[in-house]
């Protein structure tokens, strides 16, 4: 479809700087331009592509001064990043659904799937499942016994949602995820370890996305929890008993042991480690490749580092951590000298 600047910045509240009738009908990085393509600008390291770009409409911050001459119509907004994101779902939701069953998918005559939807070829429904409305299974999804989809979830090829497990409605589920697996529970014993059963289940609340590659495992019993609004990147790992709260997202690679419970809006950079049985305060701030390895009590919080500390603090430690060579230098010197001058006080003495 197409659009003219005029209409898009009478859709996001913006106001143009240019062509009015400039028109687009795709979207492109600003580095990547081209004519009739439609970029925006919200980082400024990328503010000296604007003066070359041959994007047709770029939208901007209101608050952008322009240095130089550009070829594009400018749609100036308060948030250009946010304003992008909201026009992207719009272009995605105008695009046409798929609906229908496959001819090559399997439903089980127990499972119930409700209207609209799309049941892509070998597909899987065990028995008892139960399908909402509008929701839209790719190939080669696998639907356990028991299970439930709420309405309008999207789930992508080769995802699996083990027996009994639930997902909630409008999520979003994708290519080889994992929901419901075993947690790892095993007890030693002389011979080696025995198994501990996983007879819990999952629970995905209403709009959470989930990456591919990503598992949230069964509880031992009870359910773990994904509370509504959650976004977990690629190759992430819930485990069992988990509790993560409303709204939480997590960076790939991001890993949270058993029966931790993560705060409501926490975030959390890739590759962090959480130990299990802890508790994460709501809005807890934590950056990469940190390690948690106890609780964290206060809401608001910004951590990082292993074991994970004060943002500020980890980054004034770390000025000194580069000076540990010659520091130890100087202090093995300064030991030195001390005992040459204890020695040349004795003999004085």
């Amino acid at each position: 479809m197409e659009f003219s600047s005029h209409q898009i910045a009478g859709l996001v509240g913006g106001t143009i700087e240019g062509n009015p009738a400039a028109k687009v009908n795709d979207f492109a990085k600003i580095e990547e331009g081209r004519p009739g393509c439609f970029s925006f600008l919200a980082n400024m390291k990328y503010a000296h592509y604007l003066y070359e770009t041959e994007s047709s409409v770029v939208l901007v911050n209101k608050d952008f001064q322009l240095e130089g001459e550009t070829k594009a119509t400018l749609i100036r907004v308060d948030n250009a990043y946010e304003t992008v994101a909201k026009l992207l779902t719009l272009a995605e939701s105008m695009k046409p659904k798929k609906k229908g069953i496959d001819s090559l998918a399997f439903i089980d005559p127990t499972a119930k799937v409700g209207k609209d939807c799309y049941i892509g070829p070998f597909v899987a429904i065990g028995p008892g499942a139960v399908i909402g409305d509008g929701v839209i299974l790719h190939p080669h999804v696998t639907i356990g016994e028991n299970a439930s989809v709420g309405n309008n979830t999207e789930i992508y090829s080769n995802a699996v949602i083990y027996h009994d497990c639930k997902v909630g409605q409008n999520c979003i589920l994708h290519a080889g995820c994992v929901i419901g697996a075993d947690g790892f529970g095993f007890a030693p014993t002389p011979d080696g370890y025995e198994k501990i059963p996983q007879i819990g289940i999952v629970t995905i609340e209403d709009n959470v996305e989930i990456g591919a590659n990503t598992c949230v495992d069964r509880s031992t019993m009870g359910s773990t929890y994904v509370r509504k609004g959650v976004k977990l990147d690629n190759l992430v790992q819930i485990a069992h008993n988990d509790d993560i709260g409303s709204h939480t997202v997590m960076s790939s690679q991001t890993g949270v042991a058993g029966s931790t419970k993560v705060g409501d809006w926490c975030m959390f950079g890739g590759q962090v480690g959480i130990a299990g049985h802890a508790t994460i305060a709501n809005r807890t701030n934590v950056g990469a490749q940190s390690g948690i390895p106890n609780s964290v009590k206060k809401e608001g919080t910004t951590i990082m580092g292993y074991p994970a500390i004060d943002y500020n603090a980890f980054w004034r430690s770390s000025v000194v951590f580069k000076k540990l060579p010659d520091l130890s230098k100087q202090i093995y010197q300064m030991e030195k000298e001390i005992a040459e001058l204890k020695k040349r006080l004795e003999i004085k003495d």
